[in-house]
């Protein structure tokens, strides 16, 4: 597990003058003028040729609404901020930005007197779609590089029980690819912080006589630790109208404040809000596992799969000719694995080890690298040359999608676990089984053997929980780009 970003990881926690509080002073100053650039270029050029090309009148009057209407969408849509560049699901935003863009063009031209849309027209608003996308994806891993190096961060006071805060630090300690490091905390009552955040001042446990005294001391600590914002953990003695009161005396001096409901790993589309005689109200959906989303994800797995052994089948007969050629032995290798509700199958791979590697595995079990309940080896010896070129690009895994095509696998979805690995799951790992595993996922395409077995776990009941079309989508895109690196596939 990576060490919690406290401040202490990447600077001494000691008082410096205090710094504006807000986000897009710690961004590159680079990233709003190259976004708007991009998205007035890409609206801009491509359909003032287009309609030049198909002889329309005023084709730079044309062209320079499509240029000013498209950023004023992402304006409304709030994309130019530091959250929409560090949200990785920021590609869908685009899209329905592009297809509003689309019908308020078209609305525009009804509303002028013009003549439908032409096709010409139509396709030239792709590139800004696909420039667009492109550009955020850009913005998007530069910001995220910039945070793993300790820059482009807020720094946060927590306030709440020590129990909470201890939560809230562990959480935040797991990735990295957001932008809050914490830099103090504020413990209410005695309870002691196990999680080595320094504790600047601690609250009485007792609601105080006047608000202000609970809001001077979080606000100490955040002028003295040059703190952007203060976290809030609500409990037992730190909610109803406490909080309420120190929410109002934070605001006064003009500090944000976030308030941590305590749920984790669910999505915002999951999420909404609503209110009932003074009572915020979190309501979470349930994930889409049944019904139409369902028979879709069904749909779309066989489809897929079929396509793709049709198209790849002469990658196929090569690979396994290599195989069989390459090493003694055969040229698939199955093995029994678990997949949804616990139900075993044959998944077939191709061999990328020496026939006997079932057996030398007791022998190696000491040099497993993996802290979890997998079995890696960065060079494990039961390798052959050709199977580490197969395992570096993913190609031994080809054979799985007769596995989707026979509905014991999905095109995407967690790692198809071994049974010896799910006796020793605790119940919240066993929830990795409530949907099919995948050929690909979001452990595939995040790094693969070079997570740890933490981060395994997470990623996939990420998956399960907040599952979507979507999702699937942006897994399958970003799937090319892993094989091609290759990184933590031994």
């Amino acid at each position: 597990m990576r060490p919690f970003r406290i401040a202490a990881s990447r600077q001494a926690p000691v008082p410096v003058p205090r710094r504006p509080a807000h986000p897009e002073g710690t961004q590159a100053r680079w990233y709003g003028p190259l976004s708007v650039g991009v998205d007035l270029t890409g609206a801009a050029l491509p359909v003032a040729a287009a309609i030049v090309e198909v002889h329309e009148p005023h084709p730079l009057r044309l062209a320079a609404v499509a240029a000013l209407v498209w950023p004023l969408i992402r304006v409304a849509g709030k994309r130019y901020t530091s959250s929409a560049w560090g949200d990785g699901g920021g590609l869908r935003a685009v899209l329905r930005d592009w297809l509003l863009l689309v019908g308020a063009l078209a609305t525009l031209r009804v509303l002028c007197g013009l003549e439908s849309v032409p096709a010409e027209a139509f396709t030239a608003l792709i590139p800004a779609l696909v420039l667009t996308a492109a550009c955020h994806e850009l913005i998007h891993r530069h910001l995220l590089a910039a945070r793993r190096d300790g820059r482009a961060l807020r720094h946060v006071v927590v306030v709440g029980e020590g129990a909470t805060i201890d939560a809230v630090v562990g959480q935040l300690a797991q990735r990295t690819d957001h932008e809050y490091v914490v830099v103090g905390c504020c413990p209410v009552g005695e309870e002691e912080v196990l999680s080595g955040v320094p504790v600047y001042v601690r609250l009485p446990r007792a609601e105080p006589e006047t608000p202000e005294e609970d809001a001077a001391t979080v606000l100490g600590a955040a002028d003295e630790l040059c703190a952007d914002l203060v976290f809030v953990v609500p409990g037992p003695h730190l909610s109803g109208q406490r909080l309420r009161r120190l929410s109002w005396a934070v605001h006064d001096r003009g500090c944000p404040i976030v308030v941590l409901p305590g749920i984790v790993e669910v999505a915002r589309r999951r999420v909404r809000l609503t209110s009932a005689s003074g009572l915020t109200l979190l309501h979470i959906a349930p994930p889409l596992r049944r019904g139409m989303p369902g028979l879709l994800k069904e749909a779309v797995d066989r489809v897929g799969a079929l396509l793709l052994i049709v198209l790849l089948s002469p990658l196929l007969l090569a690979l396994a000719l290599a195989v069989r050629l390459g090493s003694p032995g055969p040229a698939f290798y199955r093995q029994i694995r678990v997949g949804q509700h616990n139900t075993p199958f044959p998944m077939w791979k191709f061999r990328t080890m020496v026939v006997d590697a079932d057996r030398l595995k007791d022998e190696l079990e000491a040099s497993n690298e993996n802290d979890g309940h997998m079995f890696k080896m960065r060079r494990d010896p039961r390798v052959t040359p050709l199977g580490r070129i197969l395992r570096r690009y993913s190609l031994d895994e080809l054979p799985q999608l007769f596995n989707v095509l026979l509905g014991h696998m999905s095109l995407v979805g967690p790692r198809p676990p071994v049974p010896e690995e799910v006796v020793k799951y605790n119940p919240v790992e066993m929830r990795r089984l409530h949907v099919k595993p995948g050929l690909t996922g979001l452990w595939q395409v995040s790094g693969r053997s070079d997570l740890s077995w933490h981060e395994t776990v997470s990623l996939d009941l990420r998956y399960v929980d907040n599952w979507s079309p979507a999702m699937d989508m942006n897994v399958m895109a970003r799937t090319v780009r892993a094989v091609l690196n290759g990184q933590g596939a031994y």
